[in-house]
């Protein structure tokens, strides 16, 4: 879903001076998507709205989020809470439209992400971009990133330390860009953000509901590009699974999850109830008048 152009344009100035310094060009992906817009045009919140699918967004909130959004960005640039940033290139914060309606989280940077600092870049990420293409989408058209935003030596599984520096940065990004669907790309991003431990092959293709960075969405379990390039079987799986995004992002969001305060509070005794009639007192092992 795009954005006005000037704040595409905000973005683009931002992303240029941050590239001529070397930085990574990020910025940029995400403001050129924020011009070409992919399938979903720049009414498509508000249409939703007015049908009742979703919800309006102005264009004054949808820039106030990408400004948080630019901040976000430099500060993971310069993240050291864990000791990655010790042994990696660039870090690799996603790309893609800032505004998306839909959104993919893989695990981890690989060796080419980590030198291009933009995510799956490699034979996966070319995958992607074709099962896109397949239900009319585009990389342009979706946010894509990924639980760690550093590399992990070796490509080994991420350690607790470092998922905890890195997933409040997640659900930051879940927050400031709002999507409605979120695809969780094989079983680390699967259990990660379901908090249950179950495999993908057994929840792939299910939606969920869940509430991600105080936004209640859509989350898809996905089999990885990388396995389905490995596995025919499973690639054929994932472009069956691709098939039903479409459908599933023009569904109307779920109802906010009750927290535990208001489920506690529907469960709790009514304090304004009356107390039992005196005899039933005596019944019960209380003072008895007889």
């Amino acid at each position: 879903m795009r954005v006005g152009a000037d704040a595409a344009a905000d973005l683009g100035g931002l992303a240029a001076r941050k590239d001529a310094a070397g930085g990574a060009g990020a910025l940029g992906r995400i403001a050129a998507a924020g011009e070409s817009g992919g399938a979903a045009g720049p009414d498509h919140r508000v249409a939703q709205a007015a049908g009742g699918g979703g919800e309006a967004v102005s264009a004054t909130d949808a820039a106030a989020r990408r400004e948080e959004l630019v901040g976000l960005y430099k500060e993971v640039s310069k993240c050291t809470k864990c000791p990655l940033h010790e042994t990696r290139t660039k870090a690799v914060f996603g790309a893609g439209n800032a505004d998306a309606d839909l959104m993919f989280v893989g695990e981890a940077p690989g060796a080419e992400e980590d030198l291009q600092g933009l995510p799956f870049v490699g034979r996966a990420g070319q995958l992607l971009n074709e099962l896109l293409v397949e239900i009319g989408l585009s990389r342009e058209a979706v946010f894509i990133c990924n639980v760690l935003k550093s590399r992990p030596p070796n490509n080994r599984d991420p350690q607790p330390t470092e998922i905890a520096a890195c997933e409040p940065y997640l659900f930051e990004q879940v927050r400031l860009i709002q999507p409605r669907v979120v695809c969780t790309l094989g079983n680390f991003a699967t259990k990660l953000l379901t908090g249950n431990p179950t495999g993908i092959t057994r929840v792939r293709g299910t939606p969920q509901t869940h509430e991600l960075g105080g936004r209640t969405v859509f989350l898809l379990p996905l089999f990885h590009p990388a396995a389905a390039l490995r596995t025919p079987a499973v690639k054929e799986q994932l472009r069956a699974d691709f098939a039903t995004i479409p459908a599933l992002i023009e569904q109307a969001l779920p109802a906010p999850l009750p927290s535990a305060a208001e489920i506690a509070a529907e469960t709790a005794p009514d304090q304004d109830d009356p107390p039992p009639p005196a005899d039933q007192l005596g019944f019960f092992g209380g003072a008895d008048t007889a």
